[in-house]
């Protein structure tokens, strides 16, 4: 089975969907219309910006989602896909993928989010580190054994987990999983803690926007951050995406069960490789491709 998958912030790059718009006229016009949308231009940014523009979250979190949409929308006939998921932000390309939302609908619900998410890193200190070498469960306990808050985040693959929370509470957990064995626990470069609860305000604010926009029934299943499962229904897609912003992202164990429920070849839409990297630690006999 065909399985795409669709990359979240960090994928980005200076000119990245640049030879999209000068060799597609479909994907030209699909910009032209996210310029419209957005009420700036985008485009600018994404093909001739500086790596410091393209790492606002107002304008990473669109550029990512339009670079993804737009390149699955070329593939034209080729891509059919029977299974999707995408990490974080990705849901929304991978959402769009499948037919749940519309190219304008997830563009605007993207934008809504990245504005919210911005806001509510301006509320308190907050930030991301990566832990690698530790088991799941011993990052969990020494999350939960930090004054403050700090929870697991990212379960990108076994034995690289993010965590997310206040900034003191993560650099305490930063020298306890240190301690505990990790082989390295870095602060990441990100405007804040996504997927915890220092996202709350975010999720109200992007709750409404979620709950007034129309999600059609898929063509495929979607592999939600939040479950890891297999979801066709759009009232439940809407609930999951929801949670999704307070919620980790489940990675690991979505390509796990996409991988149980039959998937063969994992192709990866939008910049970057990161995804493809992911899915082979995952699973080392998974294959992965790029569109």
């Amino acid at each position: 089975m065909k399985a795409y998958v669709f990359p979240g912030q960090g994928a980005q790059f200076t000119g990245m969907g640049k030879g999209l718009y000068e060799t597609s006229p479909l994907a030209k016009e699909l910009f032209e219309k996210a310029n419209e949308i957005l009420g700036f231009r985008i485009t600018d940014i994404m093909f001739e910006g500086t790596a410091e523009e393209l790492k606002e979250t107002k304008v990473t979190q669109p550029a990512v989602f339009l670079h993804s949409v737009i390149l699955a929308k070329t593939l034209g006939e080729d891509f059919k896909p029977e299974m999707v998921a995408g990490h974080s932000l990705g849901e929304f390309s991978a959402l769009v993928a499948n037919g749940t939302l519309s190219f304008e609908d997830g563009l605007k619900l993207v934008s809504q989010r990245a504005l919210a998410m911005q806001k509510a890193c301006e509320i308190t200190p907050s930030t991301m580190a990566a832990v690698l070498g530790l088991a799941d469960n011993i990052v969990e306990e020494v999350c939960a054994s930090i004054d403050g808050v700090v929870v697991a985040a990212n379960y990108n693959c076994p034995g690289q987990l993010v965590i997310s929370g206040e900034t003191s509470a993560v650099e305490k957990a930063c020298e306890a999983m240190k301690a505990a064995g990790a082989k390295r626990a870095l602060i990441l470069p990100v405007g804040g803690a996504f997927h915890s609860p220092m996202m709350e305000p975010a999720r109200e604010e992007l709750a409404a926007a979620i709950e007034a926009t129309s999600f059609s029934t898929p063509i495929c299943p979607v592999y939600q951050n939040v479950t890891a499962n297999a979801v066709s229904d759009a009232a439940e897609i809407k609930k999951n995406l929801i949670i999704q912003l307070t919620a980790p992202v489940k990675w690991t164990q979505s390509v796990q069960q996409m991988i149980a429920d039959g998937a063969t070849l994992f192709t990866e839409v939008g910049p970057g490789k990161v995804l493809a990297g992911l899915i082979n630690k995952i699973d080392k006999e998974a294959a992965t491709a790029n569109a």
